[in-house]
């Protein structure tokens, strides 16, 4: 729910989605949208209101080296040349109700 959450929020601030749930192997984008020319590899982290940890604290160095190794298979596969970001979207849900937090540029690729 979280993820669906985050690709509405994505959508209704004028950005395309174009996979969800993009796998290579072992390897899985959860979002992959264009906006105004350029790639948004989206990664969703959902946690509980009031939990133990945020969302952003699950985003590590290392899950960022596997999306990084992802988005670039992605981009192999589908011969896109454009400018690429790597976006975290942070969901908080309590209730049934979902706050959405958009993080451009969370962390710049090593290519």
């Amino acid at each position: 729910m979280g993820e669906e959450a985050a690709a509405r929020w994505l959508e209704a601030r004028g950005f395309a989605v174009v996979e969800r749930n993009w796998r290579c192997g072992r390897y899985e984008v959860d979002i992959i949208a264009l906006k105004e020319g350029q790639l948004h590899i989206v990664e969703v982290k959902c946690r509980v209101k009031n939990g133990l940890t945020v969302p952003e604290e699950a985003y590590t160095e290392a899950k960022f080296a596997a999306l990084q190794r992802a988005a670039e298979a992605y981009i192999l596969e589908k011969g896109i040349d454009t400018d690429t970001r790597f976006d975290l979207v942070s969901v908080v849900h309590s209730n049934g109700k979902f706050e959405v937090e958009y993080i451009p540029d969370v962390m710049v690729p090593s290519w």
